[in-house]
């Protein structure tokens, strides 16, 4: 999976106070980035087996990109990472032929992911840097996604998705998997409290979590729902291909913050969005 999906039992730091507010993108990234420079080493010990070194996982319902096939064949292609973290993904495309290229904001990430080529024998360039001003130059790529890396946690995500068609060649693919917008009508809760809905799907504002202590926001994660989705995409000339649902696998009963098999079976937890780009811009 995701290499930065994290839900909030999983973080949430021993004094947070839990705010509903605007957020702008600036205060984001500072929240963001330091956050998952704090969390990078408990996540890859607890997760690290699951998402497996080589490996793509879309979600914490298992859905593998050798299963889904989303991104079609990434042999001989250029392929960039956004929010590629570890670079578990991005490495699985590597060992598939293509030429994957990982970015990710926090730098203990991109530490873990170092560590990994050099234990797999399987290298990922990658990159510091934001999904709002990607350090790529036009057409360089033929797919770009990601694995829950990156666009729950931005602000602006049209400034995103306008360097996502600036890097792109005509024609090229955007996937990306994010909580699925109908979870945040929930608690973030395994339990029977996560199946009682206690707030509207239609509320955009942001989630955030300042640290009591000194005040700072520590961690900020946007809402879009999947009719935000839709319109951000069209308006950009990319053509949606496939909305997959992933369901909860009757063998699977890892829990994952908010995500367990008595949620999963009931409700979808992950979506994942397809996109192409138009030939012709």
């Amino acid at each position: 999976m995701p290499d930065s999906a994290r839900p909030l039992p999983d973080h949430q730091p021993q004094s947070v106070r839990v705010e509903r507010r605007t957020v702008d993108e600036a205060e984001s990234r500072r929240a963001n980035g330091p956050d998952w420079d704090r969390y990078a080493d408990e996540y890859q010990a607890t997760h690290g087996e699951f998402l497996g070194d080589v490996g793509f996982v879309w979600g914490p319902e298992g859905l593998t990109e050798e299963v889904a096939g989303v991104l079609g064949d990434v042999s001989g292609r250029d392929v960039l990472e956004i929010g590629s973290g570890a670079g578990q993904c991005s490495r699985w495309v590597r060992s598939r032929g293509g030429r994957a290229y990982g970015l990710d904001l926090s730098h203990r990430q991109l530490q873990h992911s170092r560590r990994l080529d050099d234990q797999t024998g399987v290298a990922v360039p990658s990159v510091r840097g934001t999904a709002t001003e990607l350090p790529f130059g036009d057409d360089r790529f033929d797919v770009v996604f990601s694995s829950f890396g990156a666009l729950q946690f931005v602000s602006e995500l049209g400034a995103c998705l306008d360097e996502v068609v600036r890097v792109l060649r005509p024609g090229g693919r955007l996937a990306f998997s994010i909580t699925h917008p109908t979870r945040w009508m929930f608690p973030d809760d395994p339990g029977e409290a996560g199946l009682t809905a206690t707030q509207s799907y239609w509320d955009r504002t942001p989630y955030v979590e300042v640290d009591d202590a000194s005040g700072v926001v520590a961690y900020v994660e946007h809402h879009r729902t999947l009719g935000d989705w839709v319109e951000l995409l069209a308006t950009r000339d990319f053509r949606i291909q496939r909305l997959l649902e992933p369901e909860w696998p009757d063998d699977h009963d890892r829990t994952w913050g908010g995500w367990s098999r008595l949620r999963g079976r009931l409700t979808p937890g992950t979506a994942v969005i397809v996109a192409d780009l138009a030939p012709m811009r």
